[in-house]
């Protein structure tokens, strides 16, 4: 996975009871786009995460 600052980031969780987590990304910190990555998540809380191979990114930035 490869993103830039201003990409969102969504997490859809297994099961029909657990809601889509949407974020953007405010700060790459690996190489060349790779994770970590700080996101913060739509409910205003920040984390740095390694996303899961099952993560999707939405580019918004117009970088890449």
């Amino acid at each position: 996975m490869h993103a830039h600052v201003g990409d969102e980031i969504l997490l859809q969780p297994p099961g029909a009871d657990h809601p889509t987590r949407e974020g953007e990304i405010v700060e790459v910190a690996g190489p060349d786009g790779q994770a970590p990555y700080r996101v913060r998540w739509d409910d205003g809380h920040e984390s740095l995460m390694f996303p899961a191979p099952d993560a999707r990114l939405r580019h918004l930035c117009g970088c890449g």
